[in-house]
């Protein structure tokens, strides 16, 4: 067994039939007959395709991306729970997996009983087993309800004992799915001491998570899955960086083609007005002029309504309203409060509005905007007009992030 390596992973491919009811099952014989015959790429989905990693003795290694990516698949084929279609998986020493935990508990068995049988799976003998006994229970804080059938413990008490179980074998790899935290926040906090007790104690750990700030805190290094393939690996906040990267672009391009799809008819139930004027397009552009669905906090917003008149008005305001996810209104304003000086008033064009900073805390953000008379009286109004997405910047709670600096100083108590 090579030490230079935890786990060596080559080529590894894994794919998923595609249950799908097709529409040529006219007669129970096609049914039947179906099993028998020949497959196409397109019945299957690959999850893993041709993937290589390596993970040093010793390291805490976590593996981010997003929905669909291959995290949980890949750490199942590690943990022996699927078996690879294609490629190599070398993993050295004892594998303890923290993966649906107490999925091999059986519901009419005491918990001593699922104890014994769970330990038993992984690799411990009886006599192993019984000089770990107290100690799980003790972990599992379960006490009395040791002796009670599994099928009566709460979701919480289940996978609080399958944890016990899982960290009390002394596994050389441990490999975790997304349950840093079970349990209550006491059992949490000593879930936590845990693994860095394995950490400390020089043990390989393979973790999955969508939390990147625990991961930050956690791991030595970071890799991320993208399309079933390593899109990078290596120090986790250069990782992280680059991830949340991904994400934003993936977001901006999915918020650009709705909003080119809604370009082409601005949705009739979400706008109001006299209809003596009319919007026909709303933008949201960079610095540069290019649309974009996500911008970053602190960075500029060049909002643009075309227009155009049906019928001449003189008194014509524009205006502009955002709102947060849940509804509440975060910043409105128009020309006439503004007093912007537009000039002579076009039959048709384009009104802009540029904000230098836009200073909202990360999250998802509807716009609202209106062309109207002096007096409030709506031409157009049209709500939830297009979505914005803002991200990146400090993690500030609330809606507006306002320029600012902090400073101490010291204060002597006069006499």
């Amino acid at each position: 067994m090579s030490t230079a390596t935890a786990i060596e992973i080559a080529g590894l491919v894994k794919r998923f039939r595609r249950e799908m009811l097709r529409r040529d099952y006219t007669t129970w014989k096609s049914l039947l007959l179906r099993p028998f015959q020949r497959r196409g790429e397109g019945d299957y989905l690959t999850v893993l395709d041709g993937l290589d990693l390596s993970i040093a003795p010793g390291r805490t290694v976590a593996i981010i991306g997003q929905n669909g990516s291959g995290k949980s698949t890949l750490l199942k084929i590690l943990a022996g729970i699927y078996k690879a279609d294609q490629g190599t998986v070398t993993v050295s020493g004892r594998v303890s997996s923290l993966i649906e935990l107490g999925a091999g508990f059986h519901p009419e068995f005491s918990g001593r009983e699922n104890i014994f049988l769970n330990g038993t799976i992984l690799g411990l003998s009886k006599k192993e087993i019984a000089a770990r006994y107290e100690e799980i229970v003790a972990y599992s804080g379960l006490g009395d309800f040791i002796e009670a059938p599994v099928r009566t413990y709460s979701s919480g008490m289940y996978v609080r004992l399958g944890f016990a179980v899982a960290v009390n074998v002394d596994p050389d790899v441990l490999l975790v799915d997304e349950v840093l935290a079970v349990g209550d926040e006491a059992f949490a906090h000593k879930c936590e001491t845990k693994l860095n007790q394995f950490k400390a104690a020089g043990k390989t750990i393979v973790l999955v998570s969508h939390d990147l700030i625990a991961v930050k805190k956690f791991a030595d290094e970071v890799v991320w899955l993208d399309g079933g393939k390593v899109a990078a690996q290596g120090e986790a906040a250069q990782v992280i960086d680059l991830y949340r990267q991904g994400v934003a672009r993936r977001e901006d391009e999915m918020g650009r083609a709705q909003a080119q799809a809604r370009a082409a008819e601005l949705a009739a139930e979400r706008r109001w007005g006299q209809g003596e004027v009319e919007i026909t397009a709303v933008r949201l552009l960079d610095r540069e002029g290019q649309a974009h669905a996500v911008f970053t906090s602190g960075a500029p917003l060049n909002l643009e309504i075309d227009y155009r008149m049906r019928q001449e008005v003189d008194d014509l305001v524009f205006g502009v309203a955002i709102h947060n996810s849940a509804g509440g209104l975060c910043y409105g304003s128009n020309t006439a409060i503004d007093q912007a000086e537009l000039g002579p008033v076009p039959p048709q064009g384009t009104v802009r509005c540029a904000l230098q900073r836009l200073d909202l805390v990360p999250g998802t953000y509807t716009l609202d905007v209106a062309a109207h008379a002096a007096d409030g009286r709506a031409y157009d109004y049209l709500t939830q007009v297009a979505t914005l997405s803002v991200r990146g910047g400090p993690r500030d709670e609330g809606i507006w992030r306002p320029p600012h600096t902090w400073s101490l100083s010291s204060r002597e108590d006069k006499a």
